[in-house]
């Protein structure tokens, strides 16, 4: 019974021992192996048959190829089953939960991405005249009315491209107004607790940057920072609730105090899914904070794009907001503000952010999941967010180290250490055993003030079931961990690719395929007709 079948499969066999059984194509069963594209086919065929181009001169002016294209070529199967087989090694949110923290990974609705694709939006080009995008300006007004009203603040400006672009233009609108009083200060204060983006932007901008402490409980140490302050300093950067998970309950105290000292006070708004239709920044003396649409509103996330950051600023620093913006007529209609007819209306204005005035796409998407949810439904997403952090943190306590959890409730995200695993066993170990039990790994080494952090952030997007199967893993992968189980340094064993050197793939990173070297004698890839 237990003798092995022609595959080298034994009843007894573990699964970690049958990953290793190989197999003659490198295929898994469903999980196939795929090459690269260049791997696939050989540079002397195409897919396609074209015509011999008739003679005669060609109008490039000398800039004609001469070279080999040495691109593959390959068949309309081929090509569709390459990327197709590639899409199937991706981990998306269609798949499973990413509990990134400080990311808020989460579902984006499909009625958005239908209304994204409504003929007038999806088509919608920047450089056509303004009268024949009036419902688009139309759109942006409404959603800027709405960020405005959810944050209580006085203005937004609707250009910032991300997150980090908003910072930038929170930063701006902050040293215009300083530069109007003929106030020269120098120096920005960003708590340790604060996310990484926030002392980068504030050097970027020309501003000197100096760490504010957090207290033993994580949040940010009001008497230090008052101790700083002083004429030399413009404002400070915080986040809110901040990169621990925590709320900062003395936020209006240090708006008072910075407010006293001359400065203002920008609020780095990633956190805001953790407490939208619940808290308003404005209420709490913020002057600037940067809304990502793609963490609060839903809108697409990853890639590098594409984003959006409008920036909403109180009544001190709206006049100092960039240009162009939104604005209704009298007679109701709703004009683009720019430059050339901007006149008295907004005179000092720091500029302009970008070339145009944002990304239509998410601004669609972003309405469209404002209005679906409306007051009680963007009330219950915070809810619900905060909710599903603190399961996965009193569930997890007793396995993982959670650094604050004396603190008391965290927000939207929990955040663990590596405190109590066995020597020679890490954050990364446990990482990498999550990809192996079908989990993307959570935010790690973030944020550097807890050694080994893990933070976890589930959003309000899973559901009880979802999150028992997280626990489940994770307690079995720090059990193992603190047990001093080293096979979790070989982890991942089930993923199509293998435990990579990444410091050696950070410092030499091969960006570009080249034709490996054949031994005399021996076909090259072409001459065998590719793959």
């Amino acid at each position: 019974m237990n003798a092995p079948n022609k595959s080298g499969w034994k009843p007894e066999m573990t699964p970690d021992t049958a990953a290793a059984v190989p197999t003659a194509t490198g295929n898994r069963a469903l999980m196939l192996e795929e090459p690269l594209i260049f791997e696939i086919g050989g540079s002397e065929t195409t897919g396609v048959d074209l015509p011999e181009p008739s003679e005669g001169a060609n109008r490039l002016g000398g800039m004609a190829r001469t070279e080999p294209f040495g691109l593959p070529g390959l068949s309309e199967p081929e090509t569709v089953r390459h990327y197709t087989r590639l899409s199937r090694q991706n981990y998306a949110i269609d798949l499973g939960l990413f509990p990134l923290g400080s990311c808020t990974m989460k579902h984006n609705p499909r009625l958005n991405e239908k209304v994204a694709r409504m003929p007038g939006f999806a088509d919608v080009h920047p450089l056509q005249p303004v009268d024949t995008v009036r419902g688009a300006l139309e759109v942006i007004n409404e959603l800027a009315h709405w960020l405005i009203e959810l944050t209580g603040m006085h203005g937004v400006a609707m250009t910032p491209k991300a997150g980090a672009h908003g910072e930038l233009c929170g930063i701006l609108c902050i040293r215009a107004a300083l530069e109007a009083k003929g106030d020269a200060r120098k120096v920005i204060l960003v708590p340790e607790s604060a996310h990484g983006t926030n002392p980068a932007t504030a050097a970027f901008a020309g501003y000197a940057v100096e760490d504010i402490p957090a207290t033993p409980e994580g949040r940010v140490d009001l008497e230090a920072l008052k101790a700083r302050l002083g004429p030399d300093v413009a404002g400070v950067m915080i986040t809110n609730p901040n990169t621990c998970g925590l709320f900062e309950r003395d936020m209006k105290a240090i708006s008072d105090a910075v407010h006293a000292a001359g400065g203002y006070v920008y609020c780095d708004g990633a956190n805001f899914n953790a407490i939208v239709g619940r808290v308003r920044p404005g209420d709490l003396g913020v002057d600037a904070m940067h809304i990502n649409l793609h963490k609060t509103f839903s809108t697409p996330h990853g890639g590098g794009g594409p984003g959006s950051g409008p920036v909403v600023l109180s009544e001190a620093l709206a006049p100092y907001g960039p240009l162009p913006f939104t604005a209704r007529r009298p007679d109701g209609t709703v004009d683009l503000i720019e430059e050339e007819n901007a006149g008295e209306e907004h005179p000092l204005s720091f500029g302009r952010m970008s070339a145009f005035h944002g990304q239509m796409g998410m601004f669609t998407r972003a309405l469209a999941y404002i209005l679906s949810h409306g007051a009680d439904g963007l009330r219950q997403v915070s809810g619900d967010a905060v909710l599903n952090a603190n399961y996965l943190l009193r569930s997890l306590e007793d396995v993982l180290d959670a650094p604050f959890a004396f603190s008391g409730p965290c927000m939207h995200e929990a955040l663990f250490s590596d405190r109590g695993f066995a020597d020679g066993l890490t954050t990364l170990d446990l990482a990498k055993g999550m990809i192996d039990e079908g989990f993307h790994p959570m935010t790690m080494y973030f944020p550097l003030v807890v050694h080994g952090s893990m933070l976890v952030e589930p959003t309000e997007t899973e559901s009880k079931a979802g999150l028992d199967q997280l626990v489940v893993a994770l307690r079995s992968l720090a059990e193992r961990a603190r047990a001093g189980d080293m096979s979790l340094k070989n982890a991942p064993i089930h993923a199509p690719r293998r435990r990579l050197d990444e410091t050696l793939a950070a410092r030499k990173p091969v960006l570009a395929w080249s034709e490996p070297d054949v031994p005399a004698g021996h076909p090259t890839r072409s001459e065998q007709g590719g793959s």
